[in-house]
């Protein structure tokens, strides 16, 4: 159990160190090609962990099944949910997106409840709701940059931003199924890394964006180090913990956990981009981690 909740909040801290290597290389080459070339750059690095690990370059002796349900949380969780997670944040900015995306421990206790069975303690329910609360507090205090956006253009970045909270839930559950049983969670991120990197790049090929994906990226070597840099915390190190955390306890308890993401991104906001962290911020942060004491409790 006290695994798994460290391998969630890993995944947190990682997602956190990962989601600002993005955003720089987001604002030099935009946030489509950034999260094609994530999954391209973690692909062979992950292959590479694996054969050192198992002595296999893919985990070809896994069954139809655990490729089937890893491989379709692969392209709703990396692929489809993060896209849409993306295109939110630039239609509505970060700290909207990251708001509805509190929404994905509550959709995943209820896919985990319907799909797997898996019911929560009184507290652990009580722990969700605290620290989604604490989160959403902090998150909320810079809502205001949506005001000059159109409805249409708010509701549409809502939605998307949505996609990548249902994305992420949806990706949790059927990760756990993939799993089941002591499947190497390596093995499971290798296989939801090559289904997502081969359904994302085969929608780019198919608007004739392979070329100049690698062209522009050629012509910004900054952004490809930042790319670099963030596909190993992110998609390496990140999904590899969360997998651990998914497979280990339940999806609503990991999901909050991961969930804790845009808390650890205070302090790194406040060291690179030089924001100030408001009173707001350092309250919201102590109710979130009093929620995620609940679960470790």
């Amino acid at each position: 159990m006290l695994v798994g909740q460290l391998a969630a909040l890993g995944t947190a801290v990682s997602f956190a160190f990962g989601s600002t290597l993005f955003t720089f290389a987001g604002r030099l080459v935009g946030s489509p090609l950034v999260n094609r070339a994530r999954l391209l750059v973690a692909l062979p690095i992950v292959m590479l962990i694996h054969l050192a690990a198992t002595g296999d370059l893919m985990p070809l002796d896994a069954s139809s099944e655990r490729w089937f349900w890893l491989g379709l949380s692969g392209v709703i969780g990396l692929a489809l949910g993060d896209a849409s997670l993306f295109q939110a944040f630039v239609m509505v900015g970060p700290r909207i997106s990251m708001l509805v995306m509190a929404l994905a421990p509550i959709l995943a206790t209820i896919m985990g409840w319907v799909f797997l069975g898996e019911t929560l303690a009184g507290q652990e329910l009580l722990g969700i709701g605290v620290t989604v609360a604490g989160i959403a507090w902090v998150i909320l205090e810079r809502s205001s940059a949506a005001q000059t956006l159109t409805p249409r253009a708010y509701a549409l970045g809502l939605l998307f931003a949505f996609g990548g909270a249902f994305g992420q839930a949806a990706g949790a559950v059927t990760s756990k199924i993939g799993l089941e049983g002591d499947f190497l969670a390596l093995s499971g991120n290798l296989i939801r890394l090559s289904i997502a990197t081969l359904t994302i790049w085969t929608f780019a090929a198919l608007r004739f964006q392979v070329m100049g994906s690698f062209t522009k990226l050629r012509a910004n070597p900054r952004a490809f180090i930042f790319v670099s840099g963030g596909a190993i915390t992110g998609p390496v190190t990140g999904v590899w913990l969360s997998l651990i955390a998914f497979q280990l306890i339940p999806v609503g308890i990991a999901s909050t956990l991961v969930a804790m993401t845009p808390i650890f991104l205070l302090p790194i906001s406040r060291v690179i981009f030089n924001e100030q962290i408001t009173l707001r911020a350092i309250l919201g942060t102590l109710v979130a981690f009093a929620g995620t004491a609940l679960l470790f409790l």
